[in-house]
This record gives C-alpha cells, sequence and structure tokens, in this order.
C-alpha cells in the first residue's frame, strides 16, 4: 500500500487481477486530473489510485473517462487508553490488548444499510520538485457510491484541490521561483514530467457498469457485494479465506515478493477503512490483524484531518533500500478507520528525497456507509 499505496485498497475490478504498480497509478490519476477533460462520456482501461480501499473502487468510475493507463462517519480525537486510578500506576495496554478493544468496538456498531455504499475521502500525495527545492503536496476530494443490487452501476467523483507548498520554507523556494501556477513533477518509470497546479478544478462525476455483472471490489481477487457481507467473522477463518489469493508477491507488482503478514495487512486495510463488510467482519479483520507478529500499534497519532487516533502498522522495504510504515489509523474508542497513510522510516529509492517521519502519502476516510441517496452527475 504505497503510492498513492496506490492512490492502497480497492482495486477497480475491471482491471482484473493483473498487478498494478500503485506509483504509477497514483501519478497517473494526478496527472489526469491536471489535464483538461472531455466532455463525453467513454469507457476507458483506467488506473485509478491506490488499489485495495473502497473509494479507490468508486473512483474508477471517474478516471475512466480521464485516464487511459445512512453514512458511517469518523468519529472525534480519541484519548489514549490506559488504566489508572490515584493510588496505582498508569497501566499500558499492549498492542494486542489495543487491536482486541478495537475489535470489540468495532463489531459492535450498526450494521445499516441501503442502497449505495457511499464513501468520501481525502487523498494527499507528497511531490518533491526536482531541481527548485521544494516540496507541494497534491489533494483530492473523492466520492463515491457503490450499488448493493447487482447489475447497477458504479459512481465517483473527483474534486482536484490544487497542490501547495508543504511548509513554510517550501512557499519561500516556491516564492524564489517565481509562484509558478503549474508545477512540474517527475514521475517514476515515465520519461515526462506531470504537471501539478495550484488551482482547484472543477469536480468531476462519472459512472460505469460493474464488471460482470456484479463485481464491486479488489480483496486479493476481484469480489461481489455477495461475497463481501458474507466473508466469515472468525479470525482464523477470515485469515483463510483471504490467503487463497496470496501467491508471495505483492499486491501491486508480482516482481516485488511479499511475505504473508504485510500482504494480509495490505488487504485488510481495506476490510477495516471502507469496505462494505458486517460489523462483526470487521472486528475479526482487527483479531486477524492482532494475531500478527510484524505489526505494530503506535499511540497517539494525528491524520491529515487533524483527527487523533491510534495507528497499527508494518514495515516494508522498498526498490532503492528504502523504508517504509504503512499505517492504518482507527479511532480507538468505536473501532472505525480514520485513515491510511505511508510513513517514510528510511530515505531510498522513490522515497531518496524525503527524510524519515515524512508522511508520503494519505487516505484519509471522511464518510464511509449505506445510503439510499442517489448519486447525481
Amino acid at each position: 500500500m504505497n503510492p498513492i499505496d496506490e492512490l492502497r485498497a480497492a482495486r477497480p475490478a475491471h482491471l482484473g487481477d493483473a498487478p498494478v504498480d500503485e506509483r504509477t497509478r497514483a501519478a497517473e490519476l494526478s496527472h489526469a486530473m491536471s489535464r483538461p477533460r472531455p466532455a463525453r462520456r467513454r469507457r476507458r482501461n483506467v488506473r485509478p489510485v491506490w488499489g485495495l480501499s473502497l473509494i479507490g473502487a468508486a473512483a474508477t468510475a471517474v478516471a475512466v473517462v480521464v485516464s487511459s493507463t445512512g453514512g458511517m462517519t469518523a468519529q472525534a480525537p480519541v484519548p489514549a487508553r490506559t488504566t489508572a486510578t490515584s493510588s496505582t500506576p498508569k497501566v499500558k495496554l499492549s498492542a494486542r490488548d489495543i487491536l482486541l478493544t478495537a475489535a470489540a468496538k468495532a463489531a459492535r456498531q450498526p450494521a445499516g444499510t441501503g442502497a449505495y455504499w457511499h464513501t468520501v475521502s481525502m487523498r494527499r500525495t507528497l511531490f518533491a520538485v526536482e531541481g527548485a527545492g521544494y516540496r507541494v503536496m497534491d489533494c483530492q476530494r473523492e466520492e463515491g457510491w457503490t450499488p448493493n443490487a447487482t447489475g447497477g452501476d458504479q459512481w465517483g467523483s473527483i474534486k482536484p484541490l490544487g497542490a501547495r507548498p508543504v511548509t513554510a520554507a517550501d512557499e519561500e523556494a516556491w516564492k524564489q521561483a517565481g509562484s509558478p501556477a503549474e508545477i512540474p513533477v517527475k514521475v517514476p518509470g515515465k520519461p515526462r514530467p506531470m504537471t501539478l497546479t495550484t488551482s482547484p478544478r472543477k469536480k468531476f462525476t462519472d459512472h460505469t457498469p460493474l464488471v460482470d455483472g456484479d463485481k464491486v471490489f479488489w480483496l486479493g481477487r476481484n469480489v461481489t457485494m455477495k461475497d463481501l457481507r458474507g466473508l466469515p467473522s472468525d479470525p482464523a477463518k477470515l485469515k483463510a479465506w483471504l490467503l487463497r489469493s496470496y501467491e508471495g508477491h505483492s499486491t501491486e507488482s508480482s516482481s516485488d515478493p511479499m511475505s504473508a503478514d504485510p500482504w494480509l495487512f495490505t488487504v485488510s486495510i481495506g476490510l477495516i477503512i471502507d469496505m462494505p463488510v458486517t460489523p462483526q467482519v470487521r472486528g475479526a479483520a482487527f483479531r486477524m490483524l492482532a494475531d500478527l507478529d510484524t505489526v505494530d500499534v503506535i499511540e497517539n497519532v494525528t491524520d491529515a484531518e487533524g483527527r487523533q487516533g491510534t495507528a497499527v502498522a508494518v514495515k516494508e522495504r522498498t526498490k532503492g533500500s528504502g523504508v517504509l510504515e504503512n499505517r492504518l489509523i482507527f479511532d480507538q474508542t468505536t473501532g472505525r478507520g480514520l485513515a491510511n497513510e505511508n510513513v517514510v522510516v528510511k530515505s531510498g529509492g522513490l522515497q531518496s528525497a524525503f527524510e524519515p517521519g515524512t508522511v508520503w502519502n494519505s487516505q484519509a476516510v471522511l464518510e464511509a456507509g449505506w445510503t439510499d441517496r442517489k448519486p447525481s452527475s
């Protein structure tokens, strides 16, 4: 789960199971959003950004015309969970205890129902402007509707919000460069740079039929709404179900080896953060993660929207000797997913321009839940 780790969860079903490099997907969608769009609605092959999450699948409907290659809302900040009395020292919960507590909270959330699974999220991707000495953060708001019934259309919208310098130093360097409204950035694997713009663009909405009339998301393989709603609520059985699709490589590239634990973590993010699974399955996903030896828990994390939560994370090596930390941030009091982030742990390869601790890209989920409200163009 990486950049836009994916633009990292909910691969569009019409791409089939062919692996796609996540970083390329992120760059291509940003590039598509920076260019004028034709008014016509024509279906093309698409590579939307961020492969395992729900919004990626819904936003795919939007990207189809621009690229060739009752709501469950995030809650308020959550205090760290400790047990204390005036006469006893504070007892810090273990990572496993924190995840099991979140599992119990998630499983007790109302199930809900509706005609569409509706999501709203904010995507942010950090770019280093080559030769200019500054960085910019590109941001866009995504909204998606996936039908509960078979035979319908997926709808999605993207509102590009523009790219802006990140820090005061970045802004000063940008001003020294003439405060350009259009900013060329290098895209790995592409001969030409893509151009970001500092100005917001008009929201674009479109729709596309479900693949095969019923495929809605990617969960190691293309799955139907019935598949998602019927996932086992026992963590061991859920793990076995998911591992049927594991082939020893990453979720995005068959040439990149990945062990089972990081693969499970990557795939499971969608179950927790924005896929239309039952509350019991969401709880089972937390319990499954609690049993993985490679998972760390980080308390008091603030996401890109300023919401405080707890993160569960795994580290992933990247090409060029870099290391990324893939984080799922959740509200510990409710078990609801807040955001998915990639944080640079060791610079190298595609992350060479970013110092350790930098959030390279993120998806902050603002809403994820059932609705009867129909999408509009």
